[in-house]
């Protein structure tokens, strides 16, 4: 009988009837202008640009620990597209996770979409109307390693994981903090990136916004924790960072520089305090500060040289940076937790994102083919541990498994 009763509670959709279910996307234009900029607004909320490509064609590959999906082309072609479906199966696909070859995977923020409100999907269907069809077949699960190509397996994920809800108001916080709290939770789904997640993929609700593995990458703490998030930051700088890239100190890179120039650049600026509202006021992570690594004297002045031949120009002869464009290292909190950003940035190199606010985009060159894992492991540590920064160490073993992960190539064998 509970069984039953969660079946229902997963595949209940009857928040959906609240949309058309006669006319499909392809056959729709909508004539009402305020609605489609609001629309645009909520999938510049929802990031969608980022995964489906700016034109929405879909075809973005995304690592998974069972295999490999790419995104769906989720513009109004009928053939290849979603020109076929109508609002309500629209509704159905965002929020509840059903589409229309059956159940996506949670790859497709469903999870934190379920929480919209009907105004936004409204609004969203508005916006998607006005898109420029584009004929592009996707098979989004060919890469899934079996049995997890299986769509029908995700019946039994969404029954142990899925909270098929709608985003409820907490009456004992303000509007600045249910506004932050639903923008975090839902359309931005946050902790769909900085959440650990279970062998099975699940988020593990205890562990929320205290950072995840993504992909190759680490989504961190941002939780209020002085050592392991985001508790040195003020409001403003939580903005600034959204908005620009940068809080002055660190910038934004990988896969949250993707989500930068995309999303959240494009927040209006109640919106940005709003969420920084509410991330300050959640329980910091219990994250303890990092013991300090040691060098002995020879192998920290022998990094030192190579600092300042390697990395200096950028980053300053006392790691202060470049305000807005490069990292600072002195005093740069969010760098001496988990290493994997700074070994993912020295292997493949990486860049600020471009947003209005900071139309320079500063780039850092791959090293992997200067510096084998033990001089990336021993550089790291140098700048972890220097200007006042205490940070665990950095292994030649870290940077191996990453480099391989990454498909990275070896240093160049020299004469």
């Amino acid at each position: 009988m509970g069984a039953s009763y969660r079946l229902w509670a997963v595949l209940e959709s009857s928040r959906s009837d609240v949309a058309d279910d006669r006319t499909t996307l392809a056959d729709f234009k909508s004539q009402d202008e305020a609605a489609i900029r609001r629309g645009e607004y909520v999938m510049r909320l929802s990031d969608c640009a980022a995964c489906h490509n700016p034109g929405f064609n879909g075809g973005y590959k995304i690592d998974t620990p069972f295999g490999a999906l790419e995104t769906s082309n989720i513009t109004p072609d009928r053939k290849t597209g979603i020109g076929n479906m109508t609002e309500r199966d629209f509704f159905n696909a965002v929020r509840q996770g059903r589409g229309r070859h059956g159940f996506l995977y949670p790859a497709m923020p469903y999870t934190a979409y379920t929480q919209m409100s009907d105004r936004d999907m409204h609004d969203l269907w508005a916006y998607f109307s006005t898109v420029e069809p584009v004929e592009h077949e996707v098979d989004e699960n060919a890469g899934m390693n079996f049995p997890y190509n299986i769509r029908l397996a995700m019946t039994g994920w969404n029954l142990l994981f899925f909270d098929n809800k709608g985003f409820k108001v907490d009456i004992h916080k303000d509007s600045a903090w249910n506004r932050g709290k639903y923008i975090v939770d839902g359309p931005a789904h946050c902790s769909v990136c900085h959440t650990d997640r279970n062998a099975l993929g699940g988020e593990i609700s205890s562990a929320y916004l205290q950072g995840g593995k993504l992909g190759s990458w680490y989504a961190p703490d941002i939780t209020p924790n002085p050592h392991a998030g985001i508790g040195g930051w003020d409001n403003n700088q939580i903005a600034n960072y959204l908005k620009t890239g940068s809080n002055g100190t660190s910038v934004a890179a990988g896969p949250m520089s993707e989500a930068v120039e995309h999303s959240t650049q494009y927040f209006a600026p109640d919106d940005l305090q709003a969420i920084a509202r509410y991330l300050r006021d959640l329980p910091a992570s219990s994250a303890p500060a990092q013991r300090a690594f040691h060098m002995d004297g020879e192998r920290e002045k022998n990094m030192a040289d190579s600092y300042e031949v390697n990395c200096s120009a950028c980053h300053g002869l006392r790691g202060e940076g470049i305000s807005g464009m490069v990292p600072a290292f002195a005093g740069n909190r969010s760098m001496q937790n988990d290493p994997t950003n700074m070994i993912h940035a020295m292997l493949t190199g990486t860049r600020a994102p471009h947003t209005e606010a900071r139309q320079t985009a500063a780039g850092m060159p791959s090293f992997a083919w200067k510096m084998d894992d033990q001089q990336i492991a021993d550089i790291l540590n140098y700048v972890r541990n220097s200007w006042g920064n205490k940070a665990s160490e950095v292994t030649e073993e870290k940077v191996a498994d990453l480099r391989k992960e990454t498909d990275t190539q070896e240093k160049l064998k020299t004469p």
